[in-house]
């Protein structure tokens, strides 16, 4: 009876956990959580074992067994009237005795009179069984209360899984794991728990293995596993639960490692400028900080740094160099000098045997100005990661006589059905209204209306009415200038009005604006960089308004997908090249750079380049730097 249970049953534990497991790290209490929510879900399965097979349905008391289901400090009443606002009896019942394993051991305490030794002692030694160590439970002694050992510690539970855990890796990379048990009495559900820990290394080592983690719970005697990692050293145990409770965990497994080869480490990401000392003799000092995934085949060994000076007024060409150890994400960069701009590039390097796994390269370029003191992290000028996964922005444009974008976000909760929407202008290039608008929607999306061009813009989503505390989501995006609108509507469009008080003259301009093209699969990536020439007496700058658009021929009107065909964005004082992917073969593209600075801006220099016309990657318009930095900045991006 016990098979044909646990064969009907699997369509309700893959609620709990998915046949195939991606791993969740988790410690040790975590981890024997996770057997008394196997307990809990065994007790709602032997509940309805008459029913299972005439309607395989998700039960309600299997709810608060879910490692999503919180236990807060409340009543269950309330936990389960918020989850089942009808009939919640189940829930109740359920959450009742989740809570009460969590507290009460497994086994029966013994007879008072048969306590002895420090057993019997007339004290309070302790007030419930977790107070006491490994299995022994807190039990009264006749004038007090003690750690003893119980009697009937198994009572009930089924018996371990026989130790020989089988693998097989198939041709997709997944694992199946597969075991099987010993007979059982019980005709009680018995649910699998499979844990799992590994190690880094040529070779097995349980002595730098690991926690054990609790990857699956399942009806099954198999788990097909989606996350195993070449590199890394495996083994498993897994111990058989039903609603008394479980004999343990069966003996570790042989190791087990993957027959596919380690990759190499990303790139690293989130390289920026953490700190800068100024000296008396024009010598600067940086700190360069970058972030490195931590679920990695096998451990970065060491980094590669290199740094030259990228100012177009200096001729050296000099590249400077550093190792820095792998658990490292900061290095130190002496003798720079004041008032320079510079080229950085940062690879991971790890080892398989005696074999070097290297990254892509990480660059990044910044200016030792004063202005930079107060730094805060700046992302890589080339890739600029999302504030948020949960969040889109679309692209702004112009419709019922104002400029708007539409938003996107992903529904985490299914009990919210509003959100608030907040947005405001965080800097502009002009002296434009800060104000923060904000709106309510029932939607997963929304309409922004009223923007400013030529500002960047902070929007905040935030659930109304969760029950639990939601977390708001923010992101960034950028309106274009009023002119890249103007110039592709047929229609003449009023500009904000702001833009019209005349600033003071900016004779700070961009120059040199190169451009370079690479061609992969047919899509056509341009990179585009410029030079400031700035006049004396120098004027800060803050940022660059830069603006890219395709230059529209008469046979290409009539074939136009349905999409924007141009972008502006304002870019920070030290990024002063851009990247733009999805570009057209053989087609005109306009390049225009504004120099921003805190008096306004300064007169827009713009150029035309035209895409190359076949697949063959080609440069073109001889960049102002280094042909194997362009392929490394391309093919990351």
């Amino acid at each position: 009876m016990r098979d044909a249970l646990a064969g009907l049953c699997i369509g309700i534990i893959l609620l709990l956990n998915s046949g195939f497991v991606v791993m969740r790290r988790q410690d040790s209490s975590s981890a024997l959580g996770s057997i008394f929510r196997t307990r809990c879900a065994a007790r709602c399965l032997s509940l309805h074992s008459t029913r299972i097979a005439l309607s395989p349905r998700h039960f309600q008391c299997l709810e608060p067994c879910k490692d999503s289901w919180e236990l807060k400090d409340g009543p269950c009443r309330d936990l389960c009237e918020q989850a089942f606002p009808k009939r919640h009896g189940e829930c109740v019942t359920s959450c009742e005795f989740l809570r009460s394993v969590m507290v009460v051991k497994q086994g029966d305490c013994p007879a008072p009179e048969r306590a002895s030794g420090f057993a019997a002692a007339c004290v309070e030694g302790c007030e419930e069984d977790g107070e006491c160590s490994a299995q022994k439970k807190c039990c009264p002694n006749g004038c007090g209360h003690t750690c003893q050992s119980p009697k009937n510690l198994y009572r009930g539970a089924p018996m371990k899984p026989r130790k020989e855990l089988v693998f097989e890796e198939l041709e997709s990379g997944v694992l199946e794991v597969h075991w099987s048990s010993k007979f059982n009495v019980s005709a009680e559900p018995v649910l699998n728990v499979l844990q799992r820990r590994w190690n880094y290394g040529i070779h097995p080592s349980e002595d730098g293995a690991t926690e054990w983690q609790v990857v699956a719970r399942t009806s099954e005697e198999r788990v097909w596993l989606t996350d195993i990692r070449p590199g890394r050293w495996y083994q498993f145990r897994v111990a058989a639960v039903n609603v008394h409770g479980t004999r343990g965990y069966t003996t570790p497994s042989r190791h087990f490692r993957s027959s596919k080869d380690p990759a190499p480490p990303p790139a690293p990401s989130e390289l920026h400028v953490s700190d800068m000392t100024f000296g008396a003799d024009f010598s600067v000092s940086v700190r360069l900080s970058w972030s490195m995934s931590a679920d990695l085949d096998i451990p970065v060994n060491h980094y590669k740094l290199s740094w030259s000076c990228s100012d177009h007024t200096v001729p050296s060409k000099v590249k400077r160099r550093q190792t820095t150890n792998g658990d490292s994400t900061y290095a130190e960069l002496d003798d720079l000098r004041e008032n320079r701009s510079y080229t950085v590039e940062l690879q991971a390097v790890s080892y398989w045997g005696q074999v070097p796994l290297k990254s892509s390269k990480a660059i990044f370029q910044f200016t030792t100005s004063q202005r930079q003191s107060d730094l805060e992290p700046t992302e890589s000028p080339v890739f600029i990661k999302p504030q948020s996964d949960l969040l889109d922005v679309g692209t702004p444009f112009y419709q019922d006589g104002q400029l708007q974008v539409r938003v996107y976000w992903k529904k985490k909760d299914p009990t919210v059905n509003r959100y608030r929407v907040q947005w405001s202008p965080e800097f502009c290039s002009h002296n434009g209204s800060r104000t923060q608008e904000k709106l309510i929607t029932q939607e997963n999306f929304a309409s922004l209306p009223g923007l400013q061009f030529s500002c960047k813009y902070q929007v905040i989503i935030q659930p109304v009415g969760s029950k639990g505390k939601a977390q708001a989501e923010s992101t960034t995006f950028y309106t274009p200038s009023c002119a890249t609108i103007q110039s592709k509507s047929p229609k003449p469009i009023p500009c904000s009005t702001v833009s019209a008080v005349v600033p003071p003259k900016v004779l700070v301009k961009a120059e040199n604006l190169t451009a370079a093209f690479s061609i992969y699969m047919g899509n056509v990536t341009g990179l585009f960089s410029w030079v400031v020439v700035m006049p004396q007496p120098p004027q800060q700058v803050t940022g660059y308004q830069v603006t890219w658009a395709e230059v529209i021929t008469e046979s290409r009107r009539n074939n136009l997908p349905n999409s924007l065909i141009s972008q502006s964005q304002i870019l920070p004082p030290e990024h002063n090249i851009l990247v733009v992917s999805g570009l057209q073969l053989a087609s005109l593209y306009r390049l225009e750079v504004q120099v921003i600075t805190a008096a306004g801006q300064g007169p827009a220099t713009s150029r035309t380049f035209q895409t190359p016309a076949h697949s063959k990657p080609v440069l073109h318009y001889k960049p102002r730097i280094k042909k194997h930095h362009l392929r490394s900045v391309i093919e990351r991006h």
